[in-house]
């Protein structure tokens, strides 16, 4: 199993890939199905926001509503706190900080398994700095009973402290965790065609989906023009935009009354995200630990994800009235908050100590997770800085 981004393999094509077997092929075919009866009630083709929202989120067909394993050795894909425990004990120590100040819950966004929970409540009850209430906005009915098994078996005794969410908050306080988050939130994709932007739709052409093009409409054209213009894009371009990662900003601006947001994803500033050479996008497909860029086959086995553009974030965080008061790389981060220092408290066992080795450089080499990984802080009711941009700030990049 190699490890990058999400912890895959990354290059190859889907011809390479290992074959579906009968039931997951059979689950694929159901859902293609879904999708296209939701294409002949919408005009016979749909955005790709819209196929990948349907891939990724249709209920008991959905990539991420199904019960397949996604996360781990097992899984398609390794995330983070699922790599090491390290991440989430060095991440508790920035949620120690804000809770001390601000004496409010922890919110955690797309939980996975439950292991960043889980490892987070353990290390604040070692540091006796635990939140009255962990909360979990989880929309997938098959993770959520998964959160809980994970956190039943690793802390139960503060199970009773963690409640799972069906709607949002109309008023919160304290830390808000998203950890690979935006990065599966559904991306308009566009290219560049005849000198104007084109929105890309998915329709089918009798034996598998496929990419078609019109122009986007009003509102879309105005803000994909603006990046043609402020990036130069060329003939042939092609790349996303994320306008559902930016509203979920702007209804975190609502709600978040006190405290910090902290963002985990990979992906770049626009000055990076919109570079020349990223001429095909960042549309990555996750399909037991690889990595490849057809969205449009293996539907529903396949996690679909795109890189963030951390200054659109940025810029709908300052719309919606909240503060940037961070922003670094993984590596930075993590070290800031005290990642080798935790190492140092590990028990005198050489072998222990060369695996937890191993995970730090993994997630913070920059040829691993530390430097394509970044982390932005979102604040609102909150005075001075936070630990883990004490090392490096580079807001100046957004």
């Amino acid at each position: 199993m190699g490890r990058g981004i999400k912890g895959v393999v990354a290059g190859g094509n889907v011809g390479e890939l290992p074959p579906p077997d009968a039931e997951q092929q059979a689950h694929s075919e159901r859902l293609q199905d879904h999708i296209r009866e939701v294409m002949s009630v919408e005009g016979g083709r749909i955005s790709f926001a819209r196929f990948m929202e349907l891939a990724l989120y249709a209920p008991g067909l959905g990539y991420y509503s199904a019960g397949s394993r996604k996360f781990g050795e097992g899984g398609d894909f390794v995330t983070a706190p699922e790599l090491s425990p390290l991440f989430s004990r060095t991440l508790a120590r920035q949620c120690q900080d804000v809770l001390a100040r601000i004496s409010g819950d922890i919110l955690e966004f797309g939980a996975g398994r439950g292991v960043m929970a889980a490892d987070i409540l353990a290390e604040l009850e070692r540091l006796d700095s635990l939140p009255k209430h962990y909360y979990i906005m989880e929309i997938s009915g098959d993770l959520r009973e998964r959160q809980r098994e994970t956190i039943q078996e690793r802390v139960p005794q503060l199970m009773e402290r963690v409640v799972w969410l069906d709607v949002l908050p109309e008023a919160f306080e304290g830390v808000v965790l998203g950890n690979e988050l935006i990065d599966a939130m559904p991306v308009h994709r566009f290219r560049i065609h005849g000198g104007e932007p084109h929105e890309l739709f998915v329709m089918w052409d009798g034996e598998r989906f496929v990419f078609d093009e019109e122009a986007p409409d009003a509102a879309l054209y105005s803000r994909l023009k603006a990046l043609q213009n402020q990036f130069h894009l060329s003939e042939r371009y092609e790349s996303e935009i994320n306008l559902i990662a930016e509203e979920w900003v702007v209804g975190l601006g609502r709600w978040l009354k006190r405290g910090v947001a902290l963002l985990i994803d990979y992906g770049f500033p626009a000055t990076e995200y919109y570079h020349p050479q990223r001429s095909g996008g960042t549309v990555m497909c996750h399909y037991r630990h690889r990595a490849h860029d057809d969205a449009l086959t293996l539907v529903g086995l396949q996690d679909i994800t795109a890189h963030v553009d951390f200054t659109a974030i940025a810029e709908a965080a300052l719309k919606a009235g909240l503060s940037v008061r961070g922003f670094a790389n993984q590596a930075n981060f993590l070290i800031a908050c005290g990642l080798t220092e935790l190492l140092t408290q590990q028990p005198d066992d050489a072998r222990v100590q060369l695996t937890q080795a191993a995970e730090i450089k993994t997630l913070t080499q920059p040829s691993e997770m530390g430097e394509l990984f970044k982390v932005i802080a979102l604040t609102r009711g909150w005075e001075g800085g936070l630990r883990g941009f004490a090392l490096r700030d580079e807001r100046s990049r957004l």
